[in-house]
């Protein structure tokens, strides 16, 4: 499998790694993106729109931590499809899911689920939720991140409606209203979000998404309130009372922003919030803010919703990014997807809508999509791959630290648990240099914000991967500096 890509090698040797078969390390045969990719990209984009495409995978060969291109470059993955495998590329217990011939059927008969269920459904929904849960009893699941933000709105708005209302049903007015987007049927009421935040792109997620003006302009939106998230600076030990003033602005904006929608008669039903904006910078704030933010959320009977799409799922260390934050009460919807392999939300008992249909789609998630998340979850537990990350993502961030100390005109504002990882170049342009030079190289990142480059690897990734990564970074460093 591997004797084409390691041809050059002087020798070839494996790693004690989580996944059989990795290989030693990146190799890099072609400029990346090379001539295959090019081409692929040039025959796709006759029949559809390929100008974000960086490279063409071969998903074939790409195993563990690395992906192998068009052009059979291996190339260290710490991107991760955006943030989305958990186990990597292949891993051999995801490859057996479906040469079982039940969970096959239930993969290609998809059946709508929120009418025709299969009878092993509430089975393999318990399954996930009595393992993974954050100390919600509801789940809903749906297709995608941006699904599950969107639907959550929904269950935000009908609860605040709800409690409003009482037990008195739908007046003749509300139900006429609704159908023809007027008052009061459909309410004036509003979302906060927070500048930085990336919230998926459907419409209404997209409201409360503040991260680049491409994936906005021209689109109608709504009126909803936009509150400023602390900036920190770093390292944040040396920065403590700069970095609680941005929290206090941010907590002093959010209450101000609810008075006034208030006043406007567009009430705040909730707030949602990345536990780390990811997109947007990998942005960080205190566990004090977050139990701040909750009791402003609570004060003012709205409902506080945290966006766990890419911190979900154990790339921090901890199943959910939000246990860090020791909150007095769970959030009333933690939404995710990205390392789920589909979408959803747990909520509270408060949040379940009261009629059906009222949260609804054909689909409402993929049932062949729950069984590998049973699967992951699984492998997760049997190998210790929260300990796993905590290990491999504590070396990498030393790593970085001591880079940053050594190259500090280049780099800066080392950031992030587990190997959900950060870090600044002091410019934009020679920020996507570093991006670059790190691809040419064979090791494979994103960026975040105007400055940042974020690691999101799978939860595989291990020490001797770090140290790759980190030979590799001060290779481009040291040529920078030159």
């Amino acid at each position: 499998m591997w004797s084409k890509i390691v041809k050059n090698r002087v020798s070839i040797r494996f790693w004690s790694s989580l996944v059989p078969d990795e290989p030693e390390g990146p190799c890099v045969l072609t400029d990346v993106p090379g001539p295959c990719s090019k081409k692929l990209k040039k025959d796709l984009g006759k029949m559809q729109y390929a100008g974000a495409v960086k490279v063409f995978g071969n998903y074939q060969k790409s195993i563990g931590n690395y992906l192998v291109d068009a052009d059979d470059n291996v190339l260290l993955d710490m991107y991760a499809q955006i943030s989305t495998l958990a186990l990597g590329y292949n891993h051999p217990e995801l490859l057996k899911v479906f040469q079982d011939e039940k969970n096959l059927k239930t993969m290609i008969n998809r059946p709508a689920l929120g009418v025709f269920p299969g009878e092993d459904q509430p089975k393999r929904v318990h399954s996930v939720v009595s393992q993974i849960a954050p100390c919600l009893p509801k789940i809903n699941l749906m297709m995608c991140g941006a699904c599950a933000n969107e639907q959550t709105f929904k269950n935000v708005f009908i609860a605040y409606q709800r409690k409003k209302r009482g037990k008195k049903d739908f007046t003749d007015e509300e139900k006429h209203t609704a159908v023809i987007n007027q008052p009061p049927g459909a309410p004036n009421l509003c979302i906060l979000s927070f500048a930085g935040a990336f919230h998926g792109r459907t419409t209404g997620a997209l409201a409360t998404t503040h991260t680049k003006f491409i994936h906005k302009i021209d689109f109608p939106s709504l009126d909803w309130p936009v509150a400023h998230f602390p900036l920190y600076k770093y390292p944040l030990g040396e920065h403590e009372r700069e970095n609680a003033v941005e929290d206090k602005k941010s907590l002093a904006q959010v209450e101000d922003l609810i008075a006034t929608y208030n006043k406007k008669d567009t009430p705040v039903a909730g707030v949602i919030v990345e536990p780390i904006q990811s997109e947007g910078g990998n942005n960080e704030a205190s566990p004090k803010y977050f139990q701040e933010l909750q009791k402003i959320v609570k004060k003012n009977n709205a409902y506080l919703v945290f966006d766990e799409v890419q911190t979900g799922g154990g790339g921090t260390g901890k199943f959910w990014c939000h246990e860090y934050f020791d909150l007095a009460t769970p959030p009333d919807v933690v939404t995710f997807s990205k390392k789920f392999c589909l979408g959803g939300y747990f909520h509270s008992d408060e949040l379940t809508p009261d009629k059906p249909f009222r949260v609804f789609n054909t689909w409402m998630g993929d049932p062949g999509k729950v069984i590998m998340l049973e699967t992951i979850i699984r492998v997760m537990r049997e190998q210790d791959l929260l300990d796993n990350v905590q290990e491999a993502g504590a070396r990498l961030k030393c790593g970085l630290f001591e880079l940053e100390e050594e190259f500090s005109e280049i780099m800066n504002s080392v950031r992030g648990p587990g190997t959900f990882l950060a870090f600044n170049i002091v410019k934009p342009e020679l920020r996507d240099t570093v991006l670059q030079k790190l691809l040419q190289k064979g090791v494979l990142c994103g960026g975040c914000g105007d400055l940042g480059i974020r690691f999101r690897p799978a939860l595989i990734f291990q020490k001797h991967h770090a140290e790759i990564v980190l030979d590799k970074l001060r290779e481009v460093l040291n040529e920078l500096n030159c």
